[in-house]
C-alpha cells in the first residue's frame, strides 16, 4: 500500500468533509442574512469605505475588485449553494482535481468576506474555518484514500486550538489557576444559552471539576493526538465530549462545532477503511501538490508557534492575509460582573426621564429580564456579540454604535431585521434614541419561582444621551 495515503481513515474523511460543509453553510447563511445592515453600502461599517483605504495586498478579497450589495449577496448565496453541494457529496462524483477546485471555492468566497468584514468578522472562528477549509481541499475524494500528511496537519490545527486556549488561560486570569472562573463565566459569557442559567447554579465544587477537566483536555490531551491508535481516537473523543458540554452551556457561534469537526479526522472508526474497489495509490501529481502545500503550511507555522510559547501570547490572530495558519485562544480573562447596554427610543418631541421610553429587544443578548435565552449557535448573531463588547467598554463600540443608533432613528428595515422586536411600527420611527448601561445577574431559584424572570438588572449609568437623527448625522 502507498505510504502516502491512510486507507483506515476513509470514513473519518467522509464524516469530516460533510460536517465541515455544514459549518460552511451556516457561515455563508449568516453572511447572506446579515450583511446589508452591517457591511452593505448603507451599513454601519460599509465595505466600499473600507476597501478605499485598505489595499488588496493587505486584505485580498473579490470585493476589492468590485462591490455592490447585489454582488455580495450573490457571493454569499453562491457560498451557500456550493456548501450544500459539498454537504450532499457532489465532490465524490468529480475527478480528483475538480474536487479540490470545488472545495477551494467556498474557501475563496469566505476569505473575501472575512477580509472586508472588519469588526464584525474579527472572531477567531473565522480564521479557524478558513484554515480548516483550505486544508480540507487537499484531503481528496473517492478516487484516493486520505493523505497521511493532511490528516497530520488537521491534528496540528486541533492541537493549536486546544493547547493555545489552555495556555492563554493559565497565563491570563488567576481564576483559571484557582479553578474559580466558572463561578462567573456562565453568567458573564458573551451570549448565554437556554441552559446557561442552570449551569451557573451548579454546585461550586462541580465548577472546580469543570475547570480542572478543561485544563486536562486543553493542556495534556492535545499531545495524545500524535500517539498511535487507539490512544489518538480516545483523545479526540474526549475533546468532542468537552466541546459538546460547551455547546450545551452557551452560544459560541460555530467555535465548538468546528472544533468537533476537527477532531473527527483523528478518529479511526471500526470498519471505516477504504472499500475494496478503492485505488491502492495516489496519482503522482496529487502527491506533489499535497506535499508542496504541506511544506508551505509548516513554514507558515513558525509565527503561531513562537506566539504560543511566548509569555506575551496573543489569541485569535492571523499571521498572513490568506488566514492559512493562525493562532487561537479564548477567555484569557473572565468578567466577574455582567453589564448590558439597553437601547431605547421615544416618540416624544422633548426627551425627559419620564418620557415614554420603549426598549429594543435583541435576538440573543439579554434584555427583558423575563425573556429566556434561546439557542442560536452555530448561527452567529454578530450584532448581539458586538453589543457584549460594547458593554465592556465604549471603546469597543467604535464607529459602528453610532451607525446603529442612526439606523434605529431611521427605522432602517435591514437593521430592524437583526433585532427580535422593535417597539416602533414601520411608519413611526422614534424621535430620540438613548442607551443606558445596566448590571445583570442571574436570579436565584427562589426569585425565578416568584417572578418568572431569569435575570435581575440594576441601572448603572447613562451610556449614550438622548440623540436625534440630525445630531447623529452631524457627528458622523
Amino acid at each position: 500500500m502507498d505510504w502516502f495515503i491512510a486507507p483506515d481513515y476513509w470514513l473519518s474523511r467522509l464524516v469530516f468533509q460533510r460536517a465541515l460543509a455544514g459549518v460552511y453553510l451556516v457561515a455563508f447563511l449568516t453572511a447572506a442574512l446579515q450583511f446589508r445592515a452591517l457591511l452593505g453600502e448603507r451599513g454601519m461599517l460599509p465595505i466600499p469605505r473600507f476597501t478605499a483605504r485598505v489595499s488588496f495586498r493587505r486584505a485580498p478579497s473579490l470585493f476589492q475588485l468590485h462591490y455592490s450589495d447585489r454582488f455580495f449577496a450573490g457571493c454569499a448565496w453562491a457560498g451557500c449553494a456550493v456548501s450544500a453541494a459539498l454537504l450532499a457529496g457532489v465532490d465524490g462524483y468529480l475527478p480528483l482535481w475538480a474536487g479540490i477546485v470545488l472545495w477551494l471555492v467556498p474557501w475563496a468566497l469566505y476569505l473575501s468576506i472575512v477580509n472586508v468584514g472588519q469588526t464584525w468578522y474579527s472572531f477567531g472562528w473565522e480564521s479557524l474555518l478558513l484554515e480548516t477549509g483550505f486544508l480540507a481541499a487537499f484531503l481528496g475524494n473517492d478516487e484516493v484514500a486520505p493523505p497521511v500528511v493532511v490528516l497530520f496537519l488537521l491534528r496540528w490545527i486541533l492541537f493549536r486550538v486546544e493547547f493555545g486556549a489552555g495556555l492563554i488561560k493559565m497565563r491570563g486570569d488567576e481564576c483559571w489557576r484557582k479553578l474559580t472562573c466558572l463561578d462567573h463565566h456562565h453568567e458573564t459569557q458573551p451570549m448565554p444559552g437556554p441552559l446557561s442559567w442552570f449551569f451557573h447554579h451548579l454546585p461550586r465544587p462541580l465548577h472546580r471539576v469543570e475547570v480542572a477537566a478543561n485544563h486536562v483536555t486543553q493542556l495534556i490531551v492535545p499531545f495524545l493526538l500524535f500517539t498511535p491508535q487507539p490512544v489518538a481516537t480516545a483523545a479526540a473523543s474526549l475533546m468532542i465530549l468537552t466541546q459538546l458540554w460547551l455547546v450545551l452551556s452557551g452560544n459560541f457561534s460555530w467555535l465548538n462545532w468546528i472544533t468537533i469537526v476537527l477532531a473527527v479526522p483523528a478518529l479511526r472508526f471500526p470498519d471505516g477503511g477504504a472499500p475494496a474497489s478503492a485505488p491502492g495509490s495516489a496519482p503522482l501529481w496529487y502527491e506533489v501538490v499535497v506535499l508542496a502545500v504541506a511544506a508551505g503550511l509548516v513554514f507558515l507555522s513558525y509565527h503561531p508557534v513562537v506566539n504560543m510559547i511566548s509569555r506575551r501570547q496573543v489569541m485569535n490572530r492571523s499571521f498572513d492575509p490568506l488566514h492559512l495558519v493562525n493562532t487561537y485562544g479564548a477567555f484569557g480573562s473572565v468578567s466577574r460582573v455582567r453589564y448590558e447596554v439597553v437601547v431605547e427610543g421615544t416618540l416624544d418631541d422633548v426627551p425627559r426621564e419620564d418620557s415614554d421610553w420603549r426598549e429594543y429587544e435583541f435576538k440573543g443578548k439579554p434584555g427583558d429580564p423575563r425573556h429566556w435565552p434561546r439557542q442560536f449557535a452555530p448561527y452567529h448573531l454578530r450584532l448581539d456579540w458586538l453589543m457584549w463588547f460594547a458593554a465592556l467598554s465604549p471603546a469597543y463600540a467604535g464607529a459602528w454604535f453610532q451607525g446603529l443608533v442612526e439606523r434605529l432613528l431611521e427605522n432602517d428595515r435591514d437593521t430592524l431585521r437583526l433585532l427580535r422586536r422593535s417597539p416602533f411600527p414601520p411608519g413611526a420611527p422614534p424621535r430620540f434614541v438613548r442607551a443606558r448601561l445596566f448590571r445583570y445577574r442571574y436570579t436565584t431559584w427562589r426569585e425565578l419561582r416568584e417572578t418568572g424572570a431569569c435575570w435581575e438588572r440594576t441601572y448603572v449609568r447613562e451610556y449614550l444621551p438622548p440623540t436625534r437623527l440630525a445630531g447623529v448625522s452631524e457627528r458622523a
